[in-house]
């Protein structure tokens, strides 16, 4: 969904999906996109079924779709609220004020919020550390690349974005000196027309690998129809860029929905902060193009393996911005926290930030 005025989607709301026993946990899923965009929030969907299956009758869930970041938000979160959910997912970033709002009204109520930082005695926040699996994307589209420039498709100009911006570009940068990453800014989290003359635009200019932040698979069709690159986003993509399809970056929430609703009908639910990457499985890169010559695929799967265990942070100085200025001093990794505040470009990167 995205922040443009004067569009709100309507927001579909659905009927529980599990099977009633006496006093379920009823837990409610707020999504800024259609469960069908292939992408985002259609892997926020996953892990609800995942819950589903899990627990059985012991929990009933219900879901909105297409919610517009804003006041609408607001609304479907305190509908949810009213309904009687014991726990509450908000899955946009710009739903986290409203979703603080609302958890101020409703002290009994657990929520959590998705790629947010403002948390309560009652309100979590929770993300996947992508910008693990676009480091990885980076070495493979760094190797993949003929012309030496990569695109990006950039959603909003919000800390995720920009440090996973980033993580491409240095990722691609270790195997490539020469690389240049172009970044269009389309303003919206799904769009598929818009998201498809984006990568248009892209490789008009160049680009023959397409990266996005945004939902759909539209970038990943355009770039099969020229005869570029695309890599997937949030979900498996494969089955829609044909050979085009570089890898995808995949998040797997079912395991931490399971963990989370477990705790809060344990009683053991604290509100936190959590980041999980790929040594959690919240992150996984699935299905690295075979076109890659068997040299490449061992150095993109090494990266992989490493990032795996924890043996390498992307974010480790030293690192420069792109006025030249020491941002992370040389053996020092980036803390959460100063990654959740990320506002600035690495050296080398050509493009301007939106603002």
């Amino acid at each position: 969904m995205t922040l443009k005025s004067g569009l709100v989607l309507a927001a579909i709301l659905t009927l529980p999906t599990s099977a009633m026993a006496d006093d379920p946990t009823k837990v409610g899923f707020v999504y800024v996109g259609p469960i069908g965009d292939h992408g985002w929030s259609y892997q926020h969907d996953q892990g609800r079924l995942a819950l589903e299956d899990h627990f059985g009758e012991k929990v009933a869930t219900t879901y909105v779709e297409n919610v517009s970041e804003g006041a609408d938000a607001e609304r479907t979160i305190r509908r949810l609220a009213q309904a009687g959910n014991d726990i509450i997912f908000t899955t946009s970033f710009g739903f986290m004020n409203p979703t603080l709002r609302v958890a101020k009204e409703y002290p009994d109520i657990t929520f959590l919020h998705a790629t947010g930082y403002k948390r309560d005695e009652n309100l979590g926040t929770y993300l996947s550390v992508t910008y693990e699996g676009r480091y990885a994307t980076g070495v493979a589209a760094g190797l993949a690349t003929e012309t030496d420039t990569l695109g990006y498709i950039a959603s909003f100009p919000i800390p995720e974005v920009i440090r996973d911006i980033n993580a491409v570009y240095l990722g691609a940068k270790e195997v490539n000196p020469d690389i240049e990453l172009k970044v269009i800014w389309v303003n919206t989290w799904f769009d598929p027309a818009k998201e498809a003359d984006a990568a248009n635009a892209l490789m008009d200019q160049g680009a023959d690998v397409i990266v996005q932040h945004t939902d759909s698979p539209a970038p990943l069709i355009a770039a099969d129809k020229r005869g570029a690159w695309g890599v997937g986003q949030a979900s498996d993509m494969r089955g829609f860029g044909g050979d085009a399809h570089l890898l995808s970056v995949v998040n797997n929430w079912g395991p931490y929905y399971i963990e989370t609703v477990q705790s809060v009908m344990d009683g053991t639910w604290e509100p936190a902060d959590y980041w999980g990457g790929m040594s959690e499985g919240t992150v996984e890169v699935v299905g690295l193009s075979e076109r890659l010559s068997a040299e490449q695929q061992e150095k993109v799967n090494s990266v992989i393996d490493a990032l795996t265990n924890d043996e390498f942070h992307p974010f480790t100085g030293p690192l420069k911005d792109q006025s030249g200025e020491l941002r992370v001093p040389a053996g020092v990794s980036m803390t959460n926290e100063e990654l959740a505040g990320m506002d600035w470009y690495v050296e080398g990167m050509t493009a301007t930030l939106s603002k």
